[in-house]
């Protein structure tokens, strides 16, 4: 999933991110812009405690104001975009905390590849998820969707959500009451260690099984029918210490680093029928906790550009016989640190083999001098990486930019594709999506055809949009020309 193409839904998302930061309106609009500037979206997991609170304080100022009606709000854009933006701020922040791009699927999109879903039509909440992490379950099963993020069903709920209004979450199970607790429950580690919430308050989802053992089936039935305001998560926030059972959690959870959680001897449980009861618990709990994925050898967007120089044929003038010797010399480290089960900044060479690669480095910056594109690009991913000839990082990086820019002038679509990424993932240069874009476009014009694919995604994207808004105009229109009709019809009758 990590080499997957930016989805038209990603291009919106990064959009709505720079008009926010830029304090430029979003297109059709978003209530409660001021007041989500107040809240300091710094991409931390605090920032959305922060917007949480904002949530339930719209959510009394509705119901005091006699606005507190779903339906209406979500025929409004205004409120939608507001939504919206939220889930993409969301996932964002989790995908972060995972160390990987988001990548946004449509309703569409979720159900080609996520066929078993049991997704609602009607449900707005459903109409989009992220995703976030790029691990070894997912990767050996295609469909799961164990790094699927339903990101506005916790924002519904925290909105909207009561008793006669429950909300089903389309991976199953229970709706998290806010962002805050539905990002913590994904966290790499599945422990908020910053605020130390009882541990199983953000891991109830690992098994049902460690559920059962932590709380009575029948006070989960009960806190089920809790409202939005006195769910599972506020219910165990404010209990001091976490429930132990009589069994080690380590035999029912699948978890990787040793945690110990502080010893009590009982910890109380709200139950709507039953007040506060006591759960017998042992002195300590230990949790070994397995790791959910592995950092890859080498970046992705590099081993996009490896298979692309290896695929996509650019004719070259001048440099071949100096390129073709050091990528000898280079390919046969990059065969090395492909086996390693490791990051390629903790494979170790010998002073041998690095001298060796320095004097490939020297050639290839010979061909690249001499205008071999391909040399540039090569040059360059060394130089991003902090592995080239220059010894100074920054130096480094600053001149990798330099090569691929180098490249992409002279139409190299493959350096234009790059240069595409660097720009979107801010990697080596400040984030700007317009140049992003700009150089996606001329990476499509000379015949990229991930680059071609993705502008065509973005164009629909664009037209899907323009024809809303269109269709939204054109029905004003014809509503205040309905009403026109009547006043002139009832002006006939009276004179009449």
């Amino acid at each position: 999933m990590s080499a997957s193409p930016l989805t038209p839904l990603d291009y919106i998302a990064a959009g709505y991110w720079q008009d926010f930061l830029a304090g430029r309106p979003i297109a059709g609009g978003m209530a409660y812009e001021a007041e989500l500037h107040q809240c300091t979206l710094d991409e931390s997991l605090a920032s959305l405690q922060r917007v949480d609170t904002l949530l339930s304080q719209i959510r009394r100022d509705m119901i005091k104001s006699g606005t507190w009606d779903e339906a209406t709000l979500l025929t409004d854009e205004r409120y939608r975009n507001f939504m919206v933006f939220l889930a993409f701020y969301a996932g964002r922040v989790l995908a972060q905390q995972w160390q990987y791009t988001p990548h946004w699927f449509g309703e569409f999109e979720l159900r080609k590849r996520y066929p078993a879903l049991p997704l609602l039509t009607d449900e707005f909440y459903q109409h989009m998820a992220v995703f976030y992490r790029d691990d070894i379950e997912a990767t050996d099963k295609p469909n799961s969707t164990v790094s699927l993020f339903f990101a506005l069903e916790p924002i519904g709920l925290r909105l909207f959500g009561h008793i006669d209004r429950p909300f089903q979450a389309a991976q199953g199970g229970q709706v998290a009451s806010g962002l805050y607790q539905a990002v913590s429950e994904r966290l790499p580690n599945a422990v908020d260690n910053n605020h130390a919430l009882p541990i199983f308050a953000v891991m109830k989802s690992a098994t049902e099984e460690v559920a059962e053992k932590i709380v009575p089936q029948h006070s989960r039935q009960d806190i089920q029918t809790n409202t939005v305001n006195n769910t599972f998560y506020d219910e165990l926030k404010t209990t001091h210490e976490p429930v132990k059972t009589d069994e080690p959690l380590a035999k029912t959870a699948s978890l990787t680093v040793p945690l110990e959680a502080p010893s009590v001897q009982t910890a109380p449980v709200a139950s709507s029928q039953a007040g506060l009861k006591e759960v017998a618990i042992k002195p300590t709990i230990k949790l070994v906790v397995k790791p959910l994925i592995k950092e890859a050898p080498t970046p992705e967007i590099f081993t996009q550009l490896f298979t692309e120089l290896d695929e996509i044929d650019v004719p070259q003038t001048a440099g071949k016989t100096e390129y073709e010797q050091a990528s000898k010399v280079l390919a046969q480290f990059e065969q090395h640190i492909a086996k390693q089960d490791k990051p390629r900044t903790q494979v170790i060479f010998s002073q041998q083999h690095l001298a060796a690669k320095q004097q490939a480095l020297v050639k290839m910056q010979d061909a690249a001098h001499a205008g071999h594109s391909a040399a540039m690009l090569r040059l360059a991913m060394y130089e991003l990486l902090g592995e080239g000839v220059n010894t100074d990082k920054v130096a480094g990086m600053e001149a990798g930019v330099e090569w691929v820019k180098q490249a992409a002038s002279r139409n190299d679509s493959r350096a234009q594709r790059l240069l595409s990424r660097l720009y979107y993932q801010g990697f080596g240069v400040p984030q700007d999506m317009t140049n992003g874009k700009y150089w996606l476009e001329q990476a499509a014009q000379n015949g990229h055809e991930e680059a071609a694919s993705l502008v065509s995604q973005w164009q629909q994207a664009q037209t899907l949009i323009s024809t809303q808004k269109q269709e939204q105009h054109s029905l004003k229109r014809y509503q205040l020309l309905f009403v026109v009709i009547i006043v002139v019809a009832i002006l006939i009758f009276i004179i009449v």
